[in-house]
């Protein structure tokens, strides 16, 4: 140990959102002596947004990229249900499924294709999910019916959380754990060449392993190990979401409609958002976008229209130079492991991502054919350097 580096750990995971909690979980079960670090406490970035949307992508073109992520969100509500197991907290946790309208002939087409292909698609086990196409909403007033509307999609398999309740049971897991230290630091550098962590105030944490899922600060961290001539790895994403007080069921389906997301959380809660604004001057501050968001939703729906707003939010989510996550270790820096850049899809794939970043971690290296190909680190660079975006 050098002079100034002041501790090291088997496996050192940088940066405490969704990803790296599901890292540290994953890491206690396998019995790796673990260091958490962030500069804010665990789950204060992106991770503490109010939507939670799980949502499958659309069953027709069927790939392996689509398997993964509908056998990703299908697991994880067993996962969820052990984690309010072993620490008595709620996640909130529902499979509503997901009410759209339709307002275009081409729109309504599509969509009669696609429910025979949710069919063949959507299955688990014995059990298919449903994708239909009626004549109006599921349940009166959720939303109302629109005149501009030529029907509605009404599907089983989308379900939501409540993020905060997710992260909560998480960091208490993590509370108790045996393998796992966090700390509050904030990373400069990775000295990969020394397996070195640099934080800010120039104290270095030595690591047998180390995994990078700090969000939107993993793009600046790996782009000097990974492709330091190449086009930036990823940029921030702005979001804007809102919660008001409404006494709306849970159980009612995930209302989207072009961009707009309404979800109703337990505890009298309704979440809407959320913003995608790639130029903006105020990270974290609100503005007129989430206002014509909360419009919206007061039109489509009757219960929020005398709602009170009990928090507005802002915050930034990591995209890469495409939707897809970036996970795996680094060709040239093999004891570094990506883990990021999930962008919408963070909260339904975390779990399984961390589950095989863990893997590696450990040297129980997963089967390929367990990550899509175009998860492959290389085909993410290759992205990368032609700015495919």
């Amino acid at each position: 140990m050098t002079a100034r580096q002041k501790t090291s750990a088997d496996l050192v995971i940088i940066g405490g959102g969704i990803m790296g909690l599901w890292a540290a979980y994953h890491a206690e079960k396998a019995g790796i002596e673990t260091l958490l670090i962030d500069r804010d406490a665990p789950g204060r970035g992106a991770s503490n947004g109010l939507l939670g949307a799980l949502m499958a992508y659309m069953p027709d073109q069927w790939d392996e990229k689509k398997q993964f992520q509908f056998e990703a969100l299908a697991a994880l509500e067993d996962q969820l249900r052990l984690l309010e197991e072993e620490t008595g907290l709620e996640t909130g946790y529902r499979r509503s499924g997901r009410v759209m309208p339709l307002y275009q002939e081409r729109q309504l087409k599509t969509a009669q294709l696609r429910a025979d292909e949710a069919a063949i698609n959507w299955r688990l086990g014995d059990h298919r999910f449903e994708w239909k196409v009626i004549e109006e909403p599921p349940d009166p007033d959720w939303p109302s019916w629109s005149e501009g509307a030529l029907a509605y999609v009404h599907e089983t398999l989308a379900a939501h959380v409540a993020p905060r309740g997710v992260v909560a049971a998480l960091k208490a897991f993590l509370a108790t754990a045996r393998h796992i230290r966090i700390i509050r630091a904030e990373v400069a550098a990775i000295d990969a060449g020394a397996n070195g962590i640099v934080l800010s105030d120039g104290e270095r944490i030595g690591f047998g392993k180390a995994i990078v899922s700090a969000g939107v600060e993993a793009f600046s961290l790996l782009q000097p190990l990974w492709a330091p001539e190449g086009q930036p790895l990823g940029r921030p994403v702005k979001g804007q979401a809102a919660l008001l007080a409404a006494d709306c069921d849970p159980a009612l389906p995930i209302f989207f409609d072009n961009g707009l997301y309404v979800i109703a959380h337990p505890g009298g809660r309704v979440a809407i958002g959320s913003t995608s604004e790639d130029e903006f001057d105020a990270a974290y501050a609100t503005d007129d976008k989430l206002e014509a968001l909360i419009a919206a939703a007061r039109a489509a729906i009757p219960a929020l229209r005398d709602a009170p707003v009990i928090e507005r939010w802002a915050g930034l989510r990591p995209r890469g130079v495409h939707r897809e996550p970036m996970i795996g270790a680094l060709q040239s820096v093999p004891d570094v492991i990506a883990l990021g850049g999930g962008f919408k899809t963070s909260f339904g794939v975390a779990n399984r991502l961390a589950g095989h970043a863990i893997g590696l971690a450990s040297g129980n290296t997963p089967c390929a054919q367990d990550l899509p190909d175009i998860y492959n680190l290389e085909i993410y660079l290759q992205r990368a350097n032609k700015n495919l975006g």
